[in-house]
């Protein structure tokens, strides 16, 4: 099986690569290949002739995308677009990743993929034209994801590892309530989905969730990240967590109150076990760390 991946150098790409063993992977950063390119997408289809595409590639600067709305767009709708259209004249499944943003956060159950979508910025809004694009075609799966952090790029656990060992005292917001989600385990789901799509018999396509097993706020994952770190000695000191509501970090963005995403209905199109205990990819992240 050859799988044609975008987004190499991010988090889930980069994980991708670290787990693709028994396929032939063919990973593209942006730099390569750039989705919003047609004539370059063509010339890439034709040289790698993929059995399935998983688009990691993502504008995922939430404040910025504020400003830089074309780039945000162009990048989480065009390209999309765009593989979908080269995936649906060559009969090519595609694997998509998009994200809780496109919730406004107001409910107080996990989102179901049904849910009505209704994003608070830019960048949940060009994620959700970005789906619809993917789901204009037959033969496509789209997985929203949430919070997702690993030992690659920029997230919140290296944020935290890197402020805690610069500050005695660090305030974290207590009222954004969501599940951390390992970049391995999506990158987990994501071959597992390949193997399934391939199969011409096939009959699972459409919009599923994944994200972490355990439901925590921003303040409770730090203190989690803190106490795994100093247990494995990544830290010297531990510093003093204040919880405070969003009204006292204010941001450019608005973000979802509420991220948590009902997994249930891509647990059963996978038939097997998933990895989902965020704890346990937080200790795996903090030892490659």
């Amino acid at each position: 099986m050859k799988i044609l991946l975008t987004g190499a150098n991010g988090q889930v790409g980069r994980c991708v690569q670290d787990r693709a063993k028994n396929c032939e992977l063919f990973a593209f950063t942006r730099e390569q290949l750039d989705i919003t390119d047609c004539e370059q997408l063509d010339d890439v289809f034709a040289e790698v002739v993929p059995d399935v595409v998983i688009n990691a590639a993502a504008y995922t600067a939430v404040d910025k995308a504020e400003e830089e709305v074309d780039l945000a767009y162009a990048i989480n709708a065009t390209g999309p677009a765009n593989l979908a259209k080269i995936c649906q004249r060559q009969n090519i499944p595609l694997l998509h990743i998009s994200t809780d943003y496109v919730f406004d956060g107001t409910e107080n159950t996990p989102y179901v993929p049904e849910a009505e979508t209704s994003p608070l910025g830019v960048y949940g809004a060009s994620k959700l034209a970005g789906e619809d694009a993917v789901r204009a075609i037959e033969k496509h799966i789209v997985v929203r994801t949430a919070w997702v952090f690993s030992e690659y790029a920029n997230n919140f656990v290296k944020t935290m590892l890197r402020l805690g060992k610069e500050r005695d005292q660090l305030s974290v917001v207590e009222d954004q309530i969501g599940c951390p989600t390992y970049a391995g385990h999506i990158a987990e789901i994501l071959l597992a989905l390949a193997n399934k799509v391939v199969n011409p018999g096939f009959k699972g396509w459409g919009t599923y969730h994944f994200c972490g097993d355990e439901v925590v706020s921003w303040y409770q994952f730090a203190q989690a990240i803190f106490s795994q770190a100093s247990a494995q000695g990544l830290l010297p000191k531990v510093p003093a967590i204040t919880a405070i509501p969003s009204t006292e970090y204010p941001t450019p963005a608005a973000r979802p109150g509420y991220s948590v995403l009902d997994n249930q209905s891509l647990l059963a199109v996978l038939e097997t076990a998933v990895e989902r205990d965020w704890h346990k990819g937080l200790s795996s992240v903090l030892a490659r760390l």
